[in-house]
């Protein structure tokens, strides 16, 4: 019987997602996106999950991109209508999930597993690791978002040069554009993911939700709609008890403890 393409597995108040298929190098085709949307439900769902971790099973690959075979079979509207909406789709439900979400890139993350990094707040790497977006040398280009996500997280002409080139990068190279936060030898990569969101899971739930709100639509809003924006969002903060909680530990010397409301 094969495993589950995705499993979960719950940590204090951080939810460990692990892309499970290292035959295949966890390539994403059409059943491994939806195993991967079925996991981010099961893990925002879980009230007791305050933070979202995801990696691969070994150290051999994150995700290692597209699954080559099936889009070779594919032709444009069948791609569209069976696969491109359902990537982009459960990519997304990533990007805008609600709770904080940190990548574990433990090995190969190319292709469509670089454009899955992307949606991805925080990323550790590896330092055997490597990225990149070598669609281009396929004869196609990044259809998973990387296309629009990467310019937007790059100075354009760095965007350019990575899909014209297709080239890999290493973690060093990666942290020093800024596509990731840290480099960590490969053994402990998990260990420090962990503690990360282990210190994340330990702040106000409703504080991290409106202010990962606040910065993915204000990142698309001219500057004066996005302070406006704020605005709003940190008002509907003060609302919650969380809010009073943490101002009165402030106030009090003490460490505050939030619930979530």
């Amino acid at each position: 019987m094969k495993p589950d393409l995705v499993t979960t597995e719950i940590l204090g108040r951080v939810g460990l997602m692990r892309f499970n298929n290292p035959d295949e190098l966890n390539t994403l085709h059409v059943p491994m996106l939806l195993a991967m949307e079925e996991a981010l439900t099961l893990l925002e769902q879980d009230s007791t999950v305050r933070v979202i971790v995801v990696t691969g099973v070994n150290d051999k690959a994150f995700i290692a991109g597209g699954n080559i075979k099936d889009l070779n079979a594919r032709r444009g509207l069948q791609h569209y209508n069976e696969f491109s909406e359902t990537v982009h789709r459960v990519f997304r439900r990533f990007e805008v999930c609600n709770k904080p979400t940190i990548a574990a890139v433990n090995g190969w993350a190319l292709g469509g597993g670089m454009e899955f990094m992307l949606t991805i707040d925080i990323r550790l790497m590896a330092s055997e690791a490597k990225i990149g977006l070598p669609e281009i040398k396929l004869g196609i280009f990044p259809g998973g978002g990387g296309s629009q996500r990467l310019m937007r997280q790059l100075p354009l002409c760095q965007a350019k040069l990575l899909m014209f080139t297709g080239d890999f990068l290493g973690a060093d190279e990666a942290v020093a554009m800024g596509l990731v936060n840290r480099v960590v030898p490969r053994a402990q990569l998990l260990e420090e993911t962990l503690k990360i969101a282990t210190r994340i899971a330990e702040k106000s739930p409703v504080a991290l939700k409106f202010l990962k709100s606040s910065m993915l639509h204000g990142a698309d809003m001219p500057l004066p709609a996005a302070l406006a924006h704020e605005a709003a969002t940190i008002s509907l903060v003060f609302d919650s008890e969380d809010a009073h909680e943490g101002c009165s530990a402030f106030i009090e010397k003490r460490q505050p403890d939030f619930k979530g409301k």
